[in-house]
Order: structure tokens, then sequence, then C-alpha cells
């Protein structure tokens, strides 16, 4: 890996949709700045550095208060630069960790105590090479008070993810809702099996991002729309929302950071869904103590 990749839009636009006061980014990352934060030996990419200025900087063009900054994988286990960006976040930012599931109590209270109040689980083979899932449970016993899990999956292997999922002694929050394919609709059989997954237990929570990542047919992704607004409308006490910048591996299709923010009313088209996505739900997750 020698060249440094640029995954964002250096000029985004200044969304035409006003958000809440409150809001809060629940879904984004910062990579670097690599000469204080190297990156992981095991790493599948190599991004320009993505700062916490860059991505505060961001947040207040696009209208937001708060972020939830998620460990990127491309810095594996060592969560330093997203402790770092909450550190300087002055309490507006909350985190998301990747961490050994040999991790000590004493080094997850450390976590906490830096603002992270979940850890993340990933699925994805072309990001991670090994996802141990029966560490990953006897982890999931020995989290903190009040943190959950989030996983990240794609949805050909939801199937055999069930019973894990199910065992997870904690509320369970699904990264882009397990990147279904939204061109089936909303009555497609990815969304339905997506909908029995939070049919099995109450605390299962999503994240209706990405459409980017998941609408082939490209902007105004109406696709991805038409398919995710029925899940937010059903279940509007269980979804958050996010950027996803500065979009991992997402060079050669970068998202336009305003236009994601404008996706926003067509899948929560009402002040209330939209207080719930952006404000009050995300409040509940990560600023409840």
């Amino acid at each position: 890996m020698t060249d440094r990749i640029v995954s964002w839009h250096t000029r985004p636009s200044k969304p035409c949709f006003v958000a809440p006061p409150g809001a809060v980014d629940a879904h984004c990352h910062v990579f670097g700045p690599l000469a204080r934060f190297p990156f992981g030996a095991k790493a599948k990419y190599l991004p320009a550095d993505a700062t916490s200025e860059m991505l505060f900087a961001l947040r207040d063009r696009l209208g937001f208060s708060r972020n939830v900054i998620v460990q990127a994988s491309c810095h594996g286990t060592d969560n330093t630069a997203t402790l770092d960006a909450i550190a300087r976040s002055e309490g507006r930012a909350r985190g998301v960790a990747v961490v050994d599931p040999a991790i000590s109590e004493g080094e997850l209270a450390a976590l906490h105590e830096g603002g992270i109040r979940a850890v993340r689980f990933n699925f994805l083979k072309r990001l991670v090479d090994d996802a141990p899932r029966d560490a990953f449970l006897e982890l999931a016993h020995r989290l903190p008070r009040g943190w959950h899990v989030a996983i990240y999956f794609e949805a050909d292997i939801l199937d055999e993810l069930r019973s894990f999922i199910a065992a997870i002694p904690a509320p369970v929050v699904v990264d882009h809702m397990g990147r279904p394919d939204v061109t089936q609709g909303p009555d497609g059989a990815d969304m339905r099996a997506f909908r029995r997954l939070l049919e099995s237990r109450a605390d299962v929570w999503f994240k209706p991002t990405c459409p980017d990542r998941l609408d082939p047919t490209g902007f105004p992704w109406n696709a991805f729309a038409e398919a995710v607004a029925p899940l937010v409308a059903d279940y509007p006490d269980r979804c958050i929302w996010g950027t996803d910048w500065p979009h991992p591996n997402m060079q050669d299709n970068v998202p336009d950071d305003g236009r994601l923010v404008d996706m926003i009313p067509r899948i929560a088209p009402t002040r209330e869904l939209q207080h719930k996505l952006l404000v009050a739900n995300p409040e509940r997750l990560y600023w409840s103590d």
C-alpha cells in the first residue's frame, strides 16, 4: 500500500435540510494523522489523513451538533486516534471502539472514561482477516454497563449470524442495515430478512445510512429512499443516522455529504421522525450516563 486514498468530497455542498438542535452524526470516522497515529499492520487500505479538525468543520457545515466516531478498520485495535478526536470535541463526541477480545476490564474502563460506549464486531472479509464469534461473545459479557455492540455484515450472511446475534447480551446496532440490496424494494428478500431480525428482539437497532454504498442506481438514490423509508417509519425508536465520513473505500464514487444530509427527510419525512433519528435515539445510546 503506497498510494494514500482520498475518499471524501473536498467541497461538500451546504444541505437544504436543516437538522434539529442537538443533531448527532452517529456514524463517522477519523484517519490518522499518520504522523501521530499509525495504521494497523493488517490494514486493507491506506487513507490520507482525515483529522478530527476536518470532521468537526464538516459537522458545523452540515448543521449538526455532535458526532459518534466509529473506529476505522485501518487503525485496527489501536483506538488512540478515535480517543484523541473525542478528547478534542469539547464533550460533543462519543465513540465506538474495535478491541482485542482479550482486552482487560481495566482497559475497557479506560475506554469508557475516554468516551467510548460500544464495541464493533466486523464481519466483512474484505476488511478484516478474522471474526472470532466465540471470543466476541465472551467479550460482550464483559462490556461496561450501558455499552452496546455495533455489528457490520453483508446481507448474504445474515441467516448464519442470527444465533450469534441472539446470544449477544447487550443491545445491538446494525451498521448500514446489514447492507441489503435496496433495489429489491421495501418488500424484497433482504429487507424482509432484516425485519425478521428486528422482530426477534426489541433491542436491535439499525443505521439507515449509506445510500452511496447501497444504491447502485446512483444519485438521487431513489431506490434507497423507497426501500428504507418504511423501515424508519415502522421502527422509529431504534434507528440512528450518520454520514459515514470520510467514506472508507469510496474513492471511486465519492459522495457529497450535503446530498447525504438531504436524504434525511426522504427517509424520515416528519419532524418527529427526524428528532428521533438524529437527537433522541442517539442520546439514549451514547449520552444517557
